[in-house]
């Protein structure tokens, strides 16, 4: 099993199931999207409204491997694969609630980019120290 530095517990929602009675494969991203900027606000100081530093999405993957349905629950870990000057690599990994089985496997790629001019800017200081923090 892959090493994940931080885990959070996800549960499905009754809506998440689609026509097929599974969760839907945009649920996954919505989750991989969520377990990421959760740790941000939480870890980083990141202000989603305020912050003058923000993290744009240019890149996102997943990996089917099973199928879960409401009102199954999710084990979802995350680390960093790679943490460069002004951008950063996210591994994300879903699970069932026991970690017994990988439902998804996904990659995440946020360039941080100044608010107001959208230019890639270099990661710093306490956003810096959390992003480390996820390294396995």
């Amino acid at each position: 099993m892959v090493s994940y530095p931080h885990w959070r517990t996800v549960p499905t929602r009754w809506k998440d199931n689609d026509v097929y009675g599974h969760v839907n494969n945009v649920v996954h991203y919505s989750v991989m999207d969520t377990v990421i900027n959760t740790w941000l606000i939480e870890h980083g100081g990141l202000d989603v409204e305020q912050s003058p530093v923000i993290g744009l999405c240019v890149e996102s993957h997943c990996n089917y491997h099973g199928s879960v349905s409401f009102p199954d629950v999710l084990e979802v870990g995350l680390r960093v694969a790679h943490l460069g000057r002004s951008s950063v690599r996210y591994e994300i990994g879903i699970h069932r609630h026991d970690r017994s089985e990988v439902v998804a496997e996904g990659h995440f790629v946020h360039v941080f980019v100044d608010r107001a001019t959208r230019r890639p800017v270099p990661v710093e200081g306490k956003l810096r120290e959390c992003l480390e923090a996820l390294r396995p």
